[in-house]
């Protein structure tokens, strides 16, 4: 005669085990859809920009449209569905030294970031960014909040190594494009270290939308303003810059759903997988864009680097819950042996 308790573990463990393949499933089904919103969107916002296609060229009046349009739907979101929660604590100081400039520096990364495709394509854009460990590791080293050692040093030689070599293999190089690609660089190099600094220490979660939007319209105010006015009639579809805003509302979601189910880090890899796909396709999707041998050398070199840069950047918070765990198993002794002896 069958134990009961076995078949009643049996079902447990087969209910628990698909539930844990339902979740993995559902983990790699954000991943890709993160991949495939943001690789959308850099070929959306290149298509929309182009003088070839859409010829919409203001790349700060385009951002500026979409941090309106995510602000807008954001607030409807929160205020009227309860989708999402409004963040509790929230004072004047709190914002003035931690929203104020995360917010601008991020308005300063998506501002120059799409300026750079009005000079260099897709591709070469996405290989200039591989250099982002690399601003963030200095960054952080200047505020204390890396240590400099000779293994991080050899991860940053290679993927600089790796950036040069893909620039120099670039055939029709634009160094004002360069310029505008390495400022959005630095700016989101600045965005992580003062969410290390500001945020995670205050323990707060912020999201600086309704900041960038502002950051954004002065500067449009005095540099595209003029330029669309003089233009007499403004180039603007509002179909087609519709539902570029709402591919970027769209990638923002799948950002915040990677990140609640698996980690930072995992965007990061998924980043990287992002790039090689953006860079192949773009060779396909745009005229402009000319691969050569020496490009794919040093990309490679470069995304080597940004692997063994994420790799340690794992084993680091591995090791940092490794050391609490004992901790806890210390406790755990000690609470049952006072309780025996009462």
């Amino acid at each position: 005669m069958a134990d009961p308790r076995n078949s009643n573990s049996n079902s447990n463990s087969n209910s628990s085990s698909s539930s844990l393949n339902e979740g993995r499933l559902l983990t790699y089904a954000y991943i890709l859809l993160y991949i495939a919103l943001s690789s959308a969107q850099i070929f959306f916002n290149k298509w929309v920009l182009s003088s070839k296609e859409i010829n919409f060229p203001y790349p700060l009046g385009l951002t500026l449209l979409h941090m309106l349009f995510s602000s807008v739907l954001c607030f409807i979101l929160t205020r009227f569905f309860k989708v999402f929660k409004v963040e509790e604590g929230m004072t004047l100081d709190i914002y003035a030294t931690s929203v104020v400039p995360i917010g601008a520096m991020f308005a300063m990364t998506l501002w120059l970031g799409n300026t750079a495709y009005l000079y260099i394509s897709v591709a070469f854009a996405q290989m200039l960014k591989a250099i982002m460990p690399v601003a963030v590791f200095v960054l952080g080293v200047a505020a204390g909040l890396e240590v400099m050692s000779c293994r991080m040093l050899l991860i940053m030689s290679i993927i600089s190594l790796g950036v040069l070599v893909a620039s120099y293999g670039e055939i029709n190089i634009s160094w004002i494009g360069v310029v505008y690609q390495m400022g959005g660089v630095v700016g989101e190099a600045l965005r992580l270290i003062f969410m290390e600094i500001l945020v995670k220490r205050k323990g707060l979660k912020l999201n600086p939308i309704s900041v960038i939007a502002v950051c954004l319209f002065i500067p449009w105010i005095f540099l595209e303003k003029p330029k669309m006015e003089a233009h007499g009639t403004w180039n603007f579809q509002p179909l087609v810059l519709t539902l570029n805003s709402l591919c970027t509302f769209a990638l923002n979601l799948s950002v915040f759903l990677v990140i609640s189910h698996t980690s930072a880090l995992t965007i990061r890899v998924a980043g990287v997988v992002k790039d090689w796909v953006v860079v192949l396709l773009s060779a396909l999707l745009f005229a402009d864009t000319k691969l050569t041998i020496i490009n794919l050398f040093g990309y490679c070199i470069a995304i080597a680097g940004v692997a063994a840069y994420n790799n340690h950047k794992l084993q680091k918070e591995t090791s940092r819950d490794s050391s609490k765990e004992p901790q806890d198993a210390e406790s755990i002794p000690l609470t049952a042996s006072s309780t025996s002896k009462s």
